[in-house]
């Protein structure tokens, strides 16, 4: 026989010999369970707070080295704030200054591109003579012709200037900047998730790691049990499931506890544990359970310890 097959045989059997007196179910008291997990590949540096401790939502539980998410945290604000002068720079235009420079740099193109040309036009008229050769000329023809096409260029210029910055060039640095600021708030958060926080009131069950380790990206790095109320967890035999249901009241006996608590059933699984019913003969069935919990209404059960034993009595209806 397969070792799994033991194991749920084994399991089946144990089941099916609990002892419970009618409707009088044995447990365990618990707390909800919630595991914190790294979120990096970076060594714990700071454990604010030591096992047992209580903490509020929020609180810091461990903090894991920023060094490195930190220089890219600056970097990503740096490149936001250059993308964020660039739209402020298109938007308001060109200075002044900066259109009267490039109508200086017009004007001396056209004085530049006026003596190419007197020069060319000269060399011409001495070369018709054979006072110069006509190499001499075409040097000359060729730096008249770059001396027009530098002035067209310097004019080019002066009329963007004058006209002002394009919607479409300030709709593209817009973009540039809304993509430097996501990267940011996208890095921002990943150097936040290296303080791992609680999220709800609780207690610290277990810190898994120690100062200097580093957990791997998504180990347990904190384990916590809520302040709340707890319930009972206690497995429902299958002749009883069809008259269980959410709401169903029930009293619980705490193991050294003189008094009595009320509650009501908070859940019941849809699915037997161990082997599944439908693999079962009409016998084997009876030993299936259900796993079920039972909330207390009685404020008072907040201060019980968990893990200690309880008796749930349902108050079941009629079958």
């Amino acid at each position: 026989m397969k070792p799994a097959a033991v194991v749920a045989l084994g399991a089946l059997a144990l089941a099916g010999c609990a002892r419970h007196d009618g409707d009088t179910l044995p447990g365990t008291l618990e707390r909800d369970r919630v595991e914190l997990v790294a979120d990096a590949n970076e060594t714990i540096v700071s454990l604010p707070f030591a096992e047992g401790a209580t903490v509020k939502a929020g609180d810091v539980i461990v903090v894991q080295d920023r060094a490195l998410t930190a220089a890219e945290v600056d970097a990503a604000r740096a490149q936001l704030a250059e993308a964020e002068a660039r739209v402020e720079e298109l938007r308001n235009g060109p200075l002044p200054t900066t259109i009267r420079a490039a109508a200086a740099r017009r004007d001396s193109a056209r004085v530049q591109r006026d003596d190419a040309v007197r020069e060319r036009d000269r060399l011409l008229g001495l070369v018709s003579r054979s006072l110069v050769s006509r190499s001499e000329a075409d040097r000359q023809v060729a730096a008249a012709g770059a001396a027009e096409a530098a002035l067209h260029e310097a004019e080019a210029d002066l009329r963007e200037l004058q006209q002002g910055t394009r919607a479409e060039q300030v709709a593209q640095a817009r973009q540039a900047a809304d993509s430097a600021r996501a990267n940011l708030a996208g890095l921002e958060t990943t150097s936040s998730r290296l303080e791992v926080r609680a999220p709800i009131a609780a207690t610290i069950d277990a810190l898994p790691f120690r100062l200097g380790e580093k957990p791997a990206k998504g180990a347990t790095v904190a384990v916590l049990l809520a302040t709340t109320t707890p319930y009972a967890r206690i497995h429902v035999p299958e002749e009883f499931r069809a008259r269980v249901k959410a709401g169903t009241p029930a009293t619980i006996r705490v193991d050294g506890v003189e008094r009595d608590f009320r509650g009501q059933v908070r859940f019941v699984s849809s699915e037997a544990e161990f082997t599944p019913y439908y693999a079962l003969t009409a016998a084997d069935r009876s030993k299936l359970s259900f796993l079920a919990e039972v909330a207390f209404d009685d404020t008072e059960a907040d201060s019980l310890p968990s893990g200690v034993p309880v008796d749930v009595r349902l108050q079941l209806a009629e079958p």
